[in-house]
């Protein structure tokens, strides 16, 4: 039988659907696997489901000669080589679509955490500090009818802004081209980066990690940004120089700042924990019980697709069909 292997347990959903057709073996540690540990068991496989804390690249790619399709269990996949990938006709794929709404709306949270200052409050609650309301207590700033910038609109960055109507905000964003159909939509507007980050007052981000993103957001940016604006992270930490962050919050150059992401994760800048200006999420975008399962069901479905002989739905490395 075809032999996949899953690096995480993930949804028993997804995995039904390959039990009948597939030999199934499935890392139950409860934790992510050594390098050597995932070479080893890669080795005889057909397929491989990944999450975004697996390195997918040449060495595991050499240790799996049978492979034939990697399914990551993730939208992003900057942590696969497809090029090597590419070289070995190795079909990769992701799962856009599914986590959608749930990361949009995890970025609402961060946007509303840091403005009213949500988290301090609980804290402070919790502290049994709380004797009554006070006139000056936990102070913050409006949403409604201000600026909203999305840089990278896409299927995330265009469901953050749709969610904004309600709140009546005017919407910059920047993008590789003009997106007709949302400036259509929701009335935004494309700008380039250096506008929407001085005229913004909330700016969050969702474009993918590659080598022009590396870092986009750095010392220079953040001077642009208003002292009353709020930065928005959910799509990959070093998108943003974390250092240059850090100094930004502690000098007051922007309002505050929420992450659901980091540079070197799970690593933190230990700086960073010490802010009570920044809101700070364990990567939880996509953690809703009905996107992880579909998100189970959609690695699934490539790895079928391509067992049927068919083009897996959600292929990311394109230029395999061209050879």
């Amino acid at each position: 039988m075809f032999k996949v292997f899953v690096t995480r347990d993930i949804p028993k959903e997804g995995l039904e659907l390959l039990k009948p057709y597939c030999e199934v073996e499935i890392n139950n540690l409860g934790r992510s696997l050594t390098k050597k540990e995932l070479l080893e068991k890669i080795k005889d496989k057909d397929a491989c489901i990944t999450q975004l804390t697996d390195k997918v690249d040449k060495d595991f790619f050499e240790a799996a000669p049978h492979l034939k399709i990697v399914a990551n269990y993730a939208v992003g996949f900057d942590n696969i080589d497809l090029n090597e990938a590419t070289k070995r006709s190795i079909f990769v794929t992701n799962t856009p679509d599914v986590l959608t709404q749930s990361t949009a709306e995890l970025a609402w949270a961060l946007l509303f955490a840091c403005s009213r200052k949500i988290v301090e409050a609980d804290k402070f609650t919790r502290a049994g500090l709380y004797r009554g309301w006070d006139l000056y207590s936990f102070l913050g700033i409006d949403i409604s009818n201000k600026t909203l910038g999305i840089i990278g609109a896409g299927r995330i960055g265009q469901a953050f802004a749709e969610m904004s109507k309600g709140f009546k905000m005017n919407i910059l964003y920047t993008a590789n081209s003009k997106k007709h159909d949302f400036e259509e939509r929701t009335g935004a507007k494309f700008v380039d980066l250096h506008t929407l980050l001085k005229e913004s007052d909330f700016v969050s981000i969702h474009t993918p990690l590659t080598p022009k993103t590396y870092h986009l957001i750095g010392k220079n940016e953040l001077s642009l940004m208003k002292k009353t604006a709020v930065l928005i992270n959910t799509s990959r930490g070093a998108v943003i120089d974390e250092h240059a962050l850090v100094e930004s919050l502690e000098n007051k150059q922007i309002y505050a700042a929420g992450l659901d992401v980091y540079e070197k994760e799970p690593v933190i800048e230990e700086k960073l924990k010490e802010l009570d200006n920044v809101v700070l999420l364990p990567h939880i975008g996509s953690a809703t019980y009905k996107t992880r399962i579909d998100m189970s069901i959609l690695a699934a479905q490539n790895i079928l697709d391509y067992l049927d002989g068919k083009i897996p739905r959600t292929l990311v490395n394109k230029d395999i069909l061209k050879s």
